[in-house]
């Protein structure tokens, strides 16, 4: 028997009725998939700043750390973020980069390490990285009006600071003309 093809009349249609089930599976493992693939790739949703890093950084002097770490911290949703950049980038300034690149990396480091300290002045380890910034600074900037208030800020908030941080500023207070480590003792 012949069929002729040009007569038939079979409606074909996007919609399938018989396969609605099938589709929602599929979309749902689709969905489910892609989800999971996601988030093991991903960043952890609550991510610290590794401080004895930061500050074996800050102490290194070295253009590509420095780097990898304001890299680092720009992705951190940390709430200390604005004074580290801030730190890093004056940092940064005092490193052999483009004399353009030098002031601004240090306006903008000093601009956000000043709003940190004005949100949060009692915050001693603001004062500890204004501090290390002060006593490297060049005489021409200018940039050396706090060191005594900051320096005393640190003496006081010592106790308080997390270890990392307190092992940071007795490492410091070595090369320091104003932090002593017998000070920080008492």
């Amino acid at each position: 028997m012949k069929v002729n093809y040009l007569y038939l009349k079979i409606a074909y249609s996007l919609y399938l009725s018989h396969y609605r089930e099938a589709m929602k599976l599929l979309i749902f493992f689709t969905h489910f998939s892609l989800l999971i693939g996601v988030t093991e790739w991903s960043e952890p949703l609550f991510q610290t700043l590794d401080k004895a890093n930061f500050y074996s950084v800050m102490a290194s002097g070295k253009l590509r750390e420095i780097n990898e770490e304001l890299a680092l911290i720009a992705s951190s949703p940390i709430k200390e973020k604005q004074a580290y950049e801030g730190a890093l980038l004056m940092r940064k300034a005092g490193l052999p980069i483009p004399p353009h690149e030098k002031l601004a990396s240090f306006k903008t480091g000093l601009h956000k390490l000043e709003s940190a300290l004005a949100n949060d002045s009692s915050n001693g380890e603001y004062h500890f990285l204004r501090l290390i910034i002060q006593e490297h600074v060049p005489k021409f900037v200018h940039y050396d009006k706090d060191r005594d208030a900051d320096s005393q800020d640190v003496y006081r908030a010592f106790r308080t600071m997390p270890p990392a941080v307190q092992t940071a500023i007795v490492n410091y207070s070595k090369h320091s003309k104003l932090l002593h480590v017998k000070e920080l003792n008492e």
